[in-house]
């Protein structure tokens, strides 16, 4: 474990998953000294699709993190979507803003070179150290630091600005009474890894991302029709990472034991990927997906929520690391600007443009999402869309545009603009 650097650094960010790690890289790349603290070890598991869309290639070109094929990232050209007995592929969209690839790389990799990317750009990293609650300065009332569990014993952290980045449970921003909005959409997902016995090559199999909207657990028609819906993500090395979920718009927890479905569905996918039981390397594991910011505020008296941590998973698709990295970046900005301030409200307002800047980019995205979810949440809907929907490429493609977050914010095609609009028309989340 890296020694403490000399006296209390002016940023603490609890957490080194995608959100806190990339906060943690721009401010050391900013001169700004940074302690990341992690609770576990790297590397650790965690339950994740482990795909990434351009919008995520997108942060970590951003970034500055290499994702060369010899390293075990693989790409793809887009989706291939199931549904209503049609299949189609649809290719990531070619536009200004954002690359025409995907990644896939296994999350216990990700979140290990994120962190070690962090710590080469200068942020003092301490695994192994749980952080168990804020520390407040009685005379404002603000968060002042927090206290930890570390291997030497429980110690007291001190900094200006604390950034909560530990993910769905959100523990340090409940302990300061932000607790999660139960009207906003949540969703849950259960995934596993399989080792293809024969492993297919760079072919027809590995460029695409799959994505099935409808669920059977046998062949279809056939077989009965599950809630929610499903994927498989070829990975490097002959694996693939194969999930369910489902989206809903409230936090009401769902009736559907997920691993179940799990395991049901990949018994009808076995036939197809050529894999058995027995070739299932990661057992099933399940997270919850917290979705359009719901743990507010943003920012508030020197607590900053990032990621996960604030709810910033997409009601749309269920991603979650393009955003991660993306508000980490918002973030180190704005915490860097505003330490250039005294103490006092200068620097207040400069750490205020956080909150007002992530919801005037993705606001009224999010607030599409929620009207979404309401609609897919009924039977009859999702199976007129993906029946009558899916034949039309065209319409496919806008779609595709939408529910990926991918179109030119300002110009671009028609497709563009509609969602653009649209988001600019929606209120902010």
């Amino acid at each position: 474990m890296p020694n403490r650097p000399g006296g209390d650094p002016p940023v603490i960010v609890v957490g080194a998953g995608p959100a806190g790690s990339a906060t943690a890289a721009y401010l050391a790349r900013a001169g700004v000294s940074t302690l990341l603290l992690e609770k576990s070890s790297f590397p650790r598991v965690k339950a994740c699709g482990d795909g990434l869309t351009p919008r995520a290639v997108r942060e970590l070109i951003h970034l500055g993190v290499p994702f060369n094929e010899e390293d075990g990232w693989l790409r793809n050209r887009g989706l291939r979507v199931f549904g209503g007995g049609h299949e189609l592929e649809l290719p990531w969209p070619k536009l200004a803003s954002f690359p025409d690839f995907g990644l896939t790389l296994p999350r216990e990799e990700f979140d290990h070179r994120l962190a070690s990317h962090a710590q080469a750009a200068g942020a003092i990293l301490m695994e192994n150290t749980a952080v168990v609650g804020p520390v407040f300065d009685e005379r404002t009332g603000r968060i002042a630091g927090v206290r930890a569990k570390t291997p030497g014993g429980e110690e007291v952290f001190r900094a200006p600005v604390i950034v909560s980045a530990d993910g769905v449970s959100g523990r340090l921003a409940g302990a300061v009474g932000r607790w999660t909005n139960q009207k906003r959409p949540h969703g849950v997902a259960v995934r596993a890894r399989v080792r293809l016995p024969k492993p297919p090559a760079h072919s027809h199999h590995t460029e695409w991302m799959e994505s099935h909207l409808e669920l059977w657990d046998g062949p279809r028609e056939a077989g009965k029709l599950m809630p929610g819906y499903g994927w498989v993500f070829p990975e490097a090395h002959g694996i693939v990472n194969i999930g369910v979920g489902s989206v809903a718009s409230t936090a009401k927890a769902p009736g559907t034991n997920y691993r179940q479905l799990l395991t049901k569905w990949m018994d009808s996918l076995a036939p197809r990927w050529g894999f058995t039981a027995e070739d299932i390397i990661d057992a099933p594991r399940s997270a919850a997906l917290p979705m359009c910011f719901s743990r507010q505020p943003l920012y508030a008296r020197g607590l900053m929520l990032v990621g996960d941590a604030a709810g910033m998973v997409s009601p749309f698709d269920g991603e979650g690391i393009a955003y991660a990295l993306q508000s980490g970046r918002y973030a180190a900005s704005a915490i860097a600007a505003a330490l250039a301030w005294p103490a006092g409200p200068g620097r207040e307002a400069a750490l205020r443009v956080y909150p007002d800047r992530v919801k005037r980019v993705l606001g009224g995205y999010f607030s599409l999402g929620r009207v979404f979810v309401k609609l897919i949440e009924h039977p009859a809907v999702m199976r007129v869309c993906t029946r009558y929907g899916l034949p039309r490429p065209q319409l496919m493609r806008l779609v595709m545009k939408l529910l990926s977050d991918l179109y030119e914010p300002r110009g671009g095609d028609w497709m563009d603009r509609t969602i653009a609009t649209l988001a600019r028309l929606a209120p902010a989340a």
